[in-house]
């Protein structure tokens, strides 16, 4: 598995998401908050720790009303425009997602069919093309299988 989560890319992160870090013995840290609304997140990212019986990318937010978690983590996509982060998972034709975002926000879809990335939003429900929008900008990454 190549080491996607360097120094370079958590400080690329750090500045898309306008936010702090620090190195945390096995993991990176970043702490968002937005004062005008009283939200806080933080957000940690673990590369290549073990996972059960395999190793990986671990991400973890946590905000006041919610934990999420996204297991063996293959990438990563940094939006200047929308100052969001979309951290993202591929397993059998399945994608999911994290989207961390720079006014303290998070979304997470989870078991998408690839299919829905890059189809014709048009003849989907909004219950289902919001995650295909959401996580299409992974789709030029994810592998070619």
């Amino acid at each position: 598995m190549a080491d996607i989560f360097t120094e370079a890319a958590i400080v690329e992160i750090a500045r898309i998401l306008n936010c702090e870090w620090k190195h945390r013995g096995n993991n990176y840290r970043l702490m968002l908050e937005d004062a005008a609304t009283d939200r806080k997140l933080v957000l940690e990212i673990y590369p290549s720790i073990k996972i059960g019986d395999r190793v990986g990318n671990l991400i973890s937010v946590n905000t006041a009303t919610a934990q999420m978690q996204l297991h063996f983590c293959t990438g990563y996509v940094v939006s200047e425009m929308l100052g969001e982060v979309t951290f993202y998972a591929e397993a059998n034709g399945k994608v999911s997602g994290l989207v961390v975002e720079r006014v303290v926000g998070c979304s997470m879809y989870a078991n998408v069919d690839r299919s829905v990335l890059s189809g014709d939003f048009t003849n989907l429900g909004p219950e289902v093309w919001l995650s295909g929008i959401a996580l299409s900008l992974t789709e030029h990454l994810l592998d070619s299988k």
